[in-house]
């Protein structure tokens, strides 16, 4: 299983509740991914978002900027709102990261759960679902062969048209983010494209039917056994004890889930929800060691996971608080993950 981190740059704010530089927290996020390649994780993943209290909304420029840094990690979005985007940008822009890094870098495409990109880039809400599996389409070919002919409804035809740089191996990995309808899974499966799910709330267990869906479909159209993939993106944060680190870390988070609550019409978020959460049954993993490593063990059990990617910077945290939480993450959980599992 691949054990990594994915963030969304999370701003910091002040005690007023004023974000703090934008400059800042990116100049952090070098520093972090930088910690997470010397401490050997499998990847990381950025996530686009048009919003004062996300610092990235073009994540290839992070990418590219961590590729001079780094060595060995895989790079990617988490996720690239495809919908709202040009999938021969995305594939130029994404196979220059990967020319750059030397073959590491990879896409995580998405719906998105926030639509602010869609009138910032003059796409209507109507068309949603449509965007979507067009541009999905549209990248698979790009991705397969060049020169390409296509046509479609939302984006002007191609007839014959090269889309260079090329990647290192002329093909970049592509993951579909899932955040928990049937209709992803069948459009996932159907193109055979790996799955990640993103549990963020709730009881994990209900996903258990989904990834058994895509499994089953998977195998229904007859793609092979051994590129199946399939991972999970949770809301993560470590420390050495567990009280302490879930008491430092909650005003972070739910700073977050309430600048997000009011815009989607939730109520207040409450300390019984974050300890609940916390639990075996819970979509959180924050507190120390032993309690990441079990759980993230029984999910792998559960669902089979060949990837797994901690979320670790929602409420934009202390930077040297997100460094002590990669650093365990990587000194301490990964190595126990790997053993149990008997990987290297």
């Amino acid at each position: 299983m691949e054990i990594g981190i994915s963030m969304f740059g999370d701003n910091h704010f002040d005690a007023a509740g004023k974000p703090l530089p934008v400059g800042q927290r990116l100049r952090e996020l070098i520093e972090e991914i930088k910690l997470m390649d010397e401490l050997g994780l499998d990847f990381f993943g950025i996530g686009e978002h048009h919003r004062p209290d996300y610092s990235v909304s073009t994540p290839e420029i992070i990418l590219a900027a961590a590729a001079s840094v780094t060595k060995h990690i895989k790079l990617g979005s988490a996720v690239t709102v495809l919908s709202s985007a040009d999938p021969v940008r995305v594939y130029q822009q994404f196979a220059t990261i990967d020319q750059l890094s030397n073959g590491r870098a990879e896409i995580v495409a998405g719906r998105g759960s926030f639509t602010e990109s869609f009138p910032i880039y003059g796409f209507n809400l109507k068309d949603y679902e449509g965007l979507f599996s067009e541009k999905l389409d549209l990248l698979q070919q790009i991705n397969e062969k060049n020169p390409i002919t296509w046509s479609g409804k939302y984006r002007a035809s191609l007839n014959h048209q090269a889309i260079l740089p090329r990647a290192v191996n002329n093909k970049l990995p592509i993951w579909v983010a899932v955040g928990g309808t049937p209709e992803s899974v069948v459009r996932a499966a159907k193109a055979g494209l790996p799955v990640i799910f993103a549990i963020i709330g709730g009881n994990p267990d209900q996903f258990a039917p989904l990834f058994d869906y895509y499994k089953k479909l998977y195998g229904h159209f007859n793609h092979p056994a051994g590129a199946y993939q399939v991972g999970v993106h949770m809301h993560c944060f470590f420390g050495e004890d567990s009280k302490a680190t879930a008491d430092a870390y909650y005003p972070h988070y739910a700073g977050q889930m309430n600048r997000v609550g009011i815009d989607r019409g939730w109520a207040p978020y409450q300390r019984s929800i974050y300890e609940q959460g916390r639990g075996k049954k819970g979509a959180l993993i924050i507190g120390d060691v032993n309690e990441a490593v079990d759980k993230i063990l029984y999910l792998q059990e559960m669902f089979g996971l060949t990837r797994f990617a901690a979320h670790m910077d929602v409420g934009g945290p202390p930077h040297m608080d997100l460094m002590k939480s990669i650093e365990l993450f990587g000194t301490k959980i990964a190595p126990k993950i790997r053993e149990a599992l008997k990987v290297g």
